[in-house]
């Protein structure tokens, strides 16, 4: 058994998914370059008000109730990878066979789904979820469901053997309403196919013949003297008897949806609302194929003004931010938050034309909590918690310390915060081995003076003997023991090259005896106490 997905009116469609507001009014799309603008298709509230394809936009302006909306093939290609997303949740077998159109495979589905009719209606509303409403038919082979799926709304299952019993109320029509794309098949075939159809339907009219059953009770032969070949493939579609194997395609795990502006939008706050509406699309889409994300990427289309031979021309640019998260995850609240934060720390500079919005897919993690360890902060609001740190305190701020393998002093940089924990309660191998070394060996904590303290030193035969501090008369005293020195020099080859000698020393001071480790700058011959011993 095959499955037919048909969205009606799919550039309408598409305009709706991207804008649901819409969907109250009467709306026509038009296409075309001014002033040749051309109504393109309409809504049925356009079509109640006299609107109809094929009028100019300066007809149809006439019409104060009628909103116009230019067409847009980006959120066209959305709407498409949207019902392909629905098809491709149910069976890994699905045909692209148009814009407008996805046929599935059920063989072997009902032990998964149940039914065929539970599994037509349970496509239908996972095609409502993702913002699109189509047609849903089921039959025992493809062409007989793409004809259902065109001709009847809502869900139809037809029994198997009951084909052309159920399509023979169809109109003639129903065979020629393939929806054609250029683009997808190239103009002059398309003008091609376009004639063809137009005198095969002048011819069937001119017969008499204006539904399905009709052009299936014509004898085989005499249609094929009149008609050759293709009124015998017609009267197979018409009798529900035409067989073929399905051309399964293969989607890329990338999620992608934007949105084509009318006028540049400045501030952040309409950028957010638009923003939000293009997250909630694509994780609907993700659930529905049962993926997370691990990586947004957004794109925007910049105006910017270049004067050239003293001529304003406009010019577009593309600003690119990338958010990657430590774990897969489906959030667009979460997702919504992150990229205002981000962008509020990064904004555009520039009056924002297009906005296009990608994830990466991503398995979903698997989450089991261990019985004796503590528990960890969720990953989300942990992620949401050091993005509002890194606003207020800048991102080289935020994080955790990686030592670098040098024998400079303070020597690390700053990486992505990772918990000890994952969150399935287990311990991270870095995490176990640090510890296992913390427990070998007994460490003496050093805590440093940030800036370290300048200190006057007395020598005696090149050893230190006394220190004097007077910022912190705390670290002031005879010397009582002292070990080193050790030397480090490195970086010669920069500017800023360093130099040093550090020594640790034991000081009688005020308050009793402590521990101190005293470095000497070499190239600057300053004396610092760089901080104290546990």
């Amino acid at each position: 058994m095959f499955a037919c997905i048909f969205v009606p009116n799919f550039p309408v469609a598409a305009v709706f998914r991207a804008e649901p507001e819409l969907r109250a009014q009467a709306v026509a799309v038009f296409e075309g370059k001014p002033p040749l603008e051309k109504v393109f298709a309409v809504n049925e509230s356009a079509g109640r008000v006299g609107i109809a394809p094929g009028m100019t936009k300066a007809q149809a302006e006439l019409c104060s109730e009628l909103t116009l909306h230019p067409r847009s093939r980006l959120q066209e290609a959305s709407a498409h990878a949207a019902l392909l997303d629905c098809a491709q949740s149910f069976s890994p077998r699905v045909e692209d066979a148009a814009l407008d159109t996805a046929l599935v495979d059920l063989a072997g589905m009902e032990s998964l789904f149940g039914s065929l009719p539970e599994i037509a209606h349970a496509m239908s509303q996972r095609i409502a979820g993702l913002g699109l409403e189509a047609n849903v038919a089921v039959a025992s082979n493809p062409d007989a469901a793409a004809l259902a799926g065109r001709g009847f709304s809502g869900v139809t299952v037809i029994p198997q053997g009951k084909e052309g019993e159920s399509l023979g109320s169809l109109p003639v029509e129903v065979l020629f309403a393939g929806w054609i794309e250029g683009e997808r098949e190239g103009k002059k075939k398309e003008d091609e196919r376009r004639k063809n159809s137009e005198r095969l339907l002048a011819t069937l009219e001119r017969w008499g013949i204006r539904t399905l059953h009709s052009l299936a009770a014509l004898p085989e032969v005499a249609l094929s003297e009149r008609l050759g070949q293709e009124g015998l493939r017609l009267r197979q579609l018409a009798r529900g008897a035409a067989f073929r194997t399905l051309v399964p395609v293969e989607t890329p795990a990338v999620f992608e949806e934007g949105v084509e502006l009318e006028h540049p939008i400045v501030l952040l706050e309409p950028l957010a609302f638009l923003l939000n509406r293009l997250l909630e699309q694509i994780c609907a889409r993700l659930a529905s194929r049962a993926l997370n994300t691990q990586e947004l990427r957004l794109t925007l289309e910049l105006e910017s003004l270049s004067s050239r031979n003293q001529e304003a021309q406009i010019s577009n640019q593309q600003f690119c931010r990338t958010l990657r998260l430590p774990l897969p995850m489906l959030d667009p609240k979460l997702f919504l938050k992150l990229l205002q934060l981000d962008l509020s720390a990064h904004p555009p500079g520039a009056p924002i034309l297009k906005i296009h919005l990608t994830a990466e897919a991503a398995r979903p993690r698997s989450a089991q909590g261990g019985l004796f360890l503590p528990p960890s902060p969720e990953p989300e609001k942990l992620e949401l918690t050091l993005a509002r740190i890194a606003s207020l305190v800048g991102e080289s701020r935020v994080g955790s310390l990686e030592l670098l393998d040098t024998y400079r002093a303070e020597g690390f940089r700053m990486k992505r915060f990772v918990p000890g924990t994952y969150s399935d309660g287990t311990v991270s191998e870095t995490v176990r081995q640090k510890a296992a070394a913390e427990e070998k060996s007994a460490v003496t904590a050093l805590r440093m003076f940030r800036p370290p303290l300048r200190a006057t030193v007395t020598l005696e035969n090149g050893e230190p003997a006394r220190v004097l501090c007077s910022k912190k008369k705390e670290v002031q005293g005879a010397v009582l023991w002292k070990a080193g020195p050790w030397r480090s020099s490195g970086d010669w080859w920069e500017r800023e090259a360093w130099s040093r000698d550090e020594w640790d020393i034991a000081l009688q001071t005020a308050d009793g005896a402590g521990l101190f480790r005293l470095m000497h700058d070499l190239l600057g011959g300053s004396w610092f106490v760089e901080g104290s011993y546990d």
